[in-house]
């Protein structure tokens, strides 16, 4: 019996060895793991706002004014949606447009006046063409004809001499004599007529080019006192189309009437009023105000954000991701303003209006669990106990030391 007893002794005490061994080696490696993500897991930290709203961009589109009239006719339903360049409001232009037509009347006569002018100029050049070859012809054929007479004169001069010799030795009577130098003569005359044709041919038509470049000297000057005329009219078209143009309000781009302005046909607008803004869809932006502690120091451009709107359900409608693009420097009405870009609006199952309210998470760093342990160990042995301070550890979404 006592053999049996010892027996069941000691393997009871075996038994339990090895269950302590075991047990010993899970809570060592749990110890190694929560040791592990305790010193080398991050943890997301959040700072976090309810007064985060949507808004559309920084500043909306105005509407205004350019020159000050009288309203024709106007455009302007809030909520309407409206195309870049589209015409909101029309004043009156009337008299800017008369003075248009006026001038676009008389651009018309003068370019037809010019257009009679050059075809003018372009005659007298395609005439003086044909008078310079029908006088080179006429030239031409009197130096032919002063060739033709040559020959003769010369005959007649050549036998004028021989009836003078002859009759120097009395062979033939004075009046042969006379008879071949009158017909010597009358040679020398032909010939000479020709070659003064000829002259008076060129001469002519040297007289004919100078009257005629006095012309188109004339038709030129004519031209372009015309061409200025045009010009000046052409720019004072062109400014009072621009002045036409000025008094059509157009949209500057699109998107839907914010805010407008009742206007009835006859009413007044000063230049410079405002008559409307125009909000646009791809302008929509996250505005929060943070506590200075909590966005000072903390708060950088980049960073991702998101936003849960008010009476949407997170879990039902998805959240607004955002990120952050510029953090103000200074504080006003004890709060600093942050604007963010909506990253991802289209994976929401509503659409994001202007004025949609909602609280915002800016995702500031990622830390251990120890090194967020000692952060807090020493804010809570360095922070004094006050109430406005563990408010604001409260609302930046990190435990207070304080509890």
């Amino acid at each position: 019996m006592s053999t049996a007893f010892s027996r069941s002794l000691r393997s009871l005490a075996a038994d339990s060895a090895r269950s302590s061994l075991a047990t010993l080696a899970i809570a060592g490696a749990l110890m190694a793991a929560w040791t592990g993500w305790f010193l080398l897991a991050k943890i997301t930290l959040f700072e976090v706002t309810e007064q985060a709203r949507v808004q559309a961009g920084v500043a909306t589109y105005p509407v205004e004014a350019v020159v000050p009239g009288r309203v024709l006719s106007s455009h302007l339903d809030i909520g309407r949606q409206v195309k870049g360049g589209e015409v909101l409001v029309e004043l009156d232009a009337r008299p800017e447009q008369l003075r248009r037509e006026e001038d676009s009347a008389r651009l018309a006569g003068l370019v037809a006046q010019v257009g009679a002018l050059r075809a003018q100029a372009a005659a007298e050049e395609a005439t003086r063409g044909v008078e310079r070859r029908s006088s080179q012809v006429a030239a031409e054929q009197a130096r032919a004809q002063e060739r033709a007479a040559m020959a003769p004169s010369k005959f007649s001069a050549d036998e004028a001499e021989r009836l003078k010799e002859l009759h120097r030795q009395g062979l033939i009577a004075s009046r042969d004599l006379e008879r071949g130098r009158a017909e010597a003569d009358a040679q020398r005359a032909a010939a000479e007529a020709s070659r003064l044709a000829a002259l008076r041919i060129e001469q002519e038509q040297r007289v004919r080019d100078g009257e005629r470049d006095a012309r188109l000297g004339r038709i030129q000057a004519d031209l372009r006192e015309l061409e200025g005329q045009a010009e000046s009219l052409r720019a004072s078209e062109a400014r009072l189309r621009n002045e036409v143009e000025r008094r059509l309000l157009r949209a500057p781009v699109s998107g839907r009437l914010g805010e407008v302005k009742a206007l009835r046909p006859g009413a007044f607008l000063k230049e410079g009023e405002r008559v409307a803004a125009i909000v646009t869809a791809d302008d929509l932006a996250v505005v929060a105000q943070f506590p200075p502690e909590t966005a000072i120091g903390r708060l950088r451009p980049g960073q991702r954000a998101r936003l849960r709107l008010n009476g949407f359900p997170w879990t039902q409608y998805g959240a607004v991701e955002a990120k952050v693009t510029r953090v103000a420097d200074e504080i006003r009405d004890g709060s600093v303003r942050v604007e963010l870009a909506v990253n991802h609006a289209g994976s929401l199952r509503i659409p994001l209006q202007h004025g949609m309210a909602g609280s915002l998470e800016v995702e500031v760093e990622r830390v251990a669990p120890a090194a967020l342990m000692l952060r807090l160990a020493g804010q809570w042995i360095t922070a004094p106990r006050d109430p406005g301070r563990a408010q604001a550890r409260s609302r930046s979404g990190l435990p207070n030391p304080a509890e």
